[in-house]
C-alpha cells in the first residue's frame, strides 16, 4: 500500500508540475490565448487588441511571409496604438496605392530571428544601457531599460513601451507595443 501511495504521490506531482510549465507558457493577448504552436499570423488574428494590425498585414501582403518559418521578433502595436495616429492615417495607409509605404513601416516593426525578453535584456546590458536592433526593413530601432520595462526608439524618436513580452509563436515571438514604430 505504502508503494502505491508513493506511485501516486509521484503521478500526482508529475501532473501538477506538467500543469504548471503549461500554465506559464500560455499568455493571454486581447482575450484570446495565444499558442506557442501556432504562427505570429494565427495567433495574431484571434487577439481583439489587433484587429487592426492584422488588416494592416493583410493590405500589405505580408500575411504569407509572417506565417512563414522566420523567426521573427514582432513589436506588435495594438489597436490604441493606431488610434493614437493622426486621423485618417490608417484609412489612408490601408488604401492598395499605399501598399509599399505600409509595408515598410509595418516590415519596421520586424526584426530577425527570435529574440526574447531575456535576450533583449542581455543586448541592453552588453550595449551599455541600449541595444540597437536591426529591423527587417533595414532601419534600426533601439532598446532600453527604464524602471523595469523595456522602451523601444524608433528612427523618428518616438518611443513605445513593450506592455506583453515572450508572446511565444512556433515561428518567433511577439512584444506587444503601445505606440506605432515609425521609420524615417
Amino acid at each position: 500500500m505504502q508503494r502505491f501511495s508513493k506511485l501516486a504521490s509521484f503521478a500526482l506531482a508529475t501532473i501538477l508540475s506538467v500543469s504548471a510549465v503549461t500554465a506559464v507558457a500560455q499568455v493571454t493577448v486581447g482575450g484570446a490565448p495565444m499558442l506557442p504552436t501556432k504562427d505570429i499570423i494565427d495567433n495574431a488574428v484571434n487577439s481583439k487588441d489587433h484587429t487592426t494590425l492584422v488588416a494592416a498585414v493583410k493590405a500589405a501582403g505580408l500575411v504569407e511571409t509572417l506565417k512563414g518559418p522566420g523567426p521573427f521578433t514582432v513589436f506588435a502595436p495594438t489597436n490604441a496604438a493606431f488610434a493614437a495616429l493622426p486621423a485618417g492615417t490608417v484609412d489612408t495607409l490601408l488604401k492598395p496605392e499605399n501598399k509599399s509605404t505600409l509595408a515598410g513601416i509595418l516590415t519596421y516593426h520586424v526584426v530577425p530571428g527570435k529574440v526574447d525578453a531575456k535576450a533583449l535584456m542581455k543586448m541592453i546590458e552588453d550595449g551599455k544601457g541600449s541595444a540597437s536592433l536591426k529591423t527587417v526593413s533595414g532601419g534600426v530601432l533601439t532598446a532600453k531599460s527604464s524602471g523595469g520595462k523595456v522602451m523601444v526608439t524608433d528612427e523618428k524618436g518616438g518611443t513605445a513601451t513593450v506592455t506583453i513580452a515572450d508572446v511565444m509563436q512556433s515561428n518567433g515571438v511577439i512584444h506587444v507595443v503601445d505606440k506605432v514604430l515609425l521609420p524615417k
